[in-house]
């Protein structure tokens, strides 16, 4: 059960702005927000117009995966923080934030562990095909065992893509359970795949050639956007799996389902597709090689708690004049928006 943390009350009584919350964050957040003299305004719902119109008065805005449109940043000319729960900032328009002033924050590292269990938790369906078991055991097929093909994991290599915070979390998990670690980061340093006994992959072709399992964990960027396509799946070993918990557009989703039709690799873990969600008549709804979860990783009760006070606590200290721990766009800070002055958030 949540209990609302005390946090110490702002000197005056009286609320300084209002904070945009795109969509719902924890009660932890929310209280960190009140506790700082903030108002807190839920939008109804993600369209641009919406935020336009809901933002337009507002001090600071607070969004998820929902993103923060050009328009809305452009049309809020009292807004001086936009706060993502979150690592993951492609749906905020940055650019915009940053030509006028605006400083941008996430938290990067808040829901790590929790997306790493989950990305785990997806090999344990598909190597064990959990669903399908559990489908057989209630509809009374009790010889499911003897036609199951199912995998160990002591000994197999996962191959990670991106190395970041959540990377580094599922590489522990993934040793802890007798894996070996293969790991594909160009820009991390030797010691974060030393700390966990990680190998460096050379290329992301050598890590699809040799990996059982590949594990996406990378941000959206034009780079990243379809990174793995048709190509990559005939690179992978037909007994592969491939898990997503990072950003969906990152697979060729199409290319995806036609590679395990074909039996090309073995199975696909997603907890995130292109947009909100695959179409109703999309080939993955059918695939039974394919585990779908509805982005729900990183929706675990304490991944959340984090989440929400990092980022309220972030958007505090901007609107107080503090630089902030995770700011996105720090080109930005000598020159931010400073706002209405008061007693509570100084200009």
């Amino acid at each position: 059960m949540f209990t609302e943390p005390s946090f110490p009350r702002s000197p005056s009584a009286e609320p300084s702005g209002v904070c945009l919350i795109v969509q719902p964050i924890h009660a932890a957040g929310l209280a960190r927000l009140r506790a700082a003299g903030l108002e807190h305004r839920i939008a109804t719902d993600l369209a641009p117009a919406t935020l336009v119109r809901e933002a337009a008065d507002c001090v600071a805005v607070i969004t998820r995966n929902g993103g923060f449109p050009a328009e809305a940043v452009l049309a809020a000319p009292r807004l001086r923080v936009i706060g993502v729960h979150g690592t993951g900032t492609d749906p905020v328009a940055v650019p915009e934030a940053t030509r006028v002033g605006i400083p941008v924050v996430n938290t990067p590292g808040a829901n790590a562990q929790s997306v790493a269990e989950h990305a785990i938790g997806l090999i344990f369906a598909l190597a064990k095909a959990i669903p399908q078991a559990d489908r057989a055991m209630r509809e009374g097929d009790h010889d499911f065992r003897y036609g199951a093909r199912l995998v160990e994991l002591a000994g197999l290599t996962l191959g990670l893509v991106g190395f970041g915070a959540i990377g580094q979390a599922t590489g522990r998990l993934a040793a802890a359970l007798g894996m070996e670690v293969l790991a594909y980061g160009p820009t991390r340093p030797d010691s974060d795949f030393q700390a966990i006994g990680a190998e460096r992959a050379t290329s992301l072709p050598d890590l699809l050639a040799r990996a059982d399992v590949v594990s996406l964990h990378l941000p959206l960027t034009p780079l990243t956007r379809g990174l793995i396509g048709s190509g990559e799946l005939t690179r992978m070993k037909a007994g592969a799996f491939l898990i997503n918990t990072a950003r969906g557009a990152l697979v060729d989703e199409g290319a995806l389902a036609k590679a395990l039709a074909a039996g090309t690799i073995a199975g696909a873990g997603l907890d995130v597709v292109s947009g909100d969600a695959l179409a109703h008549d999309h080939p993955l709804h059918g695939e039974r090689r394919a585990i779908l979860t509805p982005h729900v990783a990183a929706s675990t009760e304490a991944a959340l708690i984090r989440a929400a006070e990092r980022v309220a606590g972030q958007v505090v200290d901007v609107l107080a004049g503090r630089r902030p721990p995770n700011l996105v766009n720090a080109e930005v800070w000598d020159r931010r928006r400073q706002g209405e002055p008061s007693a509570e958030f100084p200009a």
